[in-house]
């Protein structure tokens, strides 16, 4: 009895000792390639995280630090930022923070230097920052509508852009991370009337696979992350009232938790997710598919 062995050329060659990377070539030794903690290392790897100083942004810089990674948080109020560090750094996370608003598309710039100036490099773009607001689709205020989409797509897009120039597409090497939501996978239980926010967050979802088909010849790894429910203080008005309704329709019967986020965050921040691109991961207790 024999066993035949296929080596597919230009891929990873489970049973030799290499693995081809874009233009670079990784040497291990005979047998698997590297270990799974190796893979989920992020060790000597710089990120920035836009809403870094509170909520589902504090939750991602808590799981990339612990991991390795050094963060660059970046949020509106400076007091909030300060508290953020402390927490991080009683962690013992390096942490440095920047308090800039970046629905103002000029500092984006300033943003982007200032945290090459800290990390030297950027390997990791987390674009979490955004913005809710409810109303009736036919009395929505049009500037509650150019809010949502110049912080919920804009920035997303203009930072991406800076950062990608300034250090990822120079050094070949990205993970840029959308924070959606499941929200814009479908529509809304009427009662949410939150047609801004859909609208954005579906937007940003293809905007991710678009980016991805993109920069893809840059090994810039781009995907996206669609919460459902996780207590905030951009949903805590919608929870008061409807906490109940959400988790009888929530498969595993409950929302998101200090922690439900973290092992999306660092699986696509790391190696262990080097070939997948232009995808998102609801983390949501399964409350998309009912």
């Amino acid at each position: 009895m024999s066993v035949s062995c296929i080596i597919l050329v230009g891929s990873a060659n489970l049973f030799g000792n290499s693995i081809k990377l874009g233009k670079s070539v990784k040497r291990f030794k005979r047998g698997y390639p590297v270990s799974v903690k190796k893979l989920f290392n992020l060790n000597g790897k710089n990120a920035i995280i836009t809403g870094g100083s509170r909520g589902l942004g504090l939750q991602i810089a808590k799981a990339l630090g612990e991991m390795g990674a050094s963060v660059f948080l970046i949020a509106r109020k400076e007091e909030e930022l300060e508290l953020a560090q402390s927490d991080l750094r009683g962690n013992g996370i390096q942490v440095f923070t920047m308090a800039a608003d970046l629905q103002d598309e000029t500092v984006i710039k300033g943003v982007v230097n200032n945290a090459l100036d800290k990390l030297s490099t950027i390997d990791i773009l987390v674009n979490n920052a955004g913005a809710t607001w409810g109303a009736p689709a036919e009395d929505y205020p049009h500037a509650a509508w150019h809010k949502l989409i110049n912080l919920n797509i804009n920035a997303t897009f203009f930072l991406s852009q800076e950062v990608a120039k300034s250090s990822m597409i120079p050094r070949q090497y990205g993970k840029i991370i959308n924070i959606a939501s499941i929200a814009g996978l479908r529509g809304n239980n009427p009662q949410m009337q939150t047609i801004g926010y859909n609208t954005s967050k579906g937007a940003l979802v293809n905007h991710t696979r678009a980016l991805a088909a993109e920069w893809g010849k840059y090994n810039i790894n781009v995907n996206a992350i669609c919460p459902g429910f996780f207590p905030s203080k951009m949903t805590e008005g919608l929870l008061s009232t409807m906490k109940d309704t959400v988790i009888s329709k929530t498969p595993l019967a409950r929302i998101g938790g200090e922690e439900d986020l973290m092992g999306a965050a660092v699986f696509l921040a790391s190696e262990a997710s080097r070939h997948i691109t232009g995808q998102y991961i609801s983390v949501d207790g399964g409350s998309s598919i009912c």
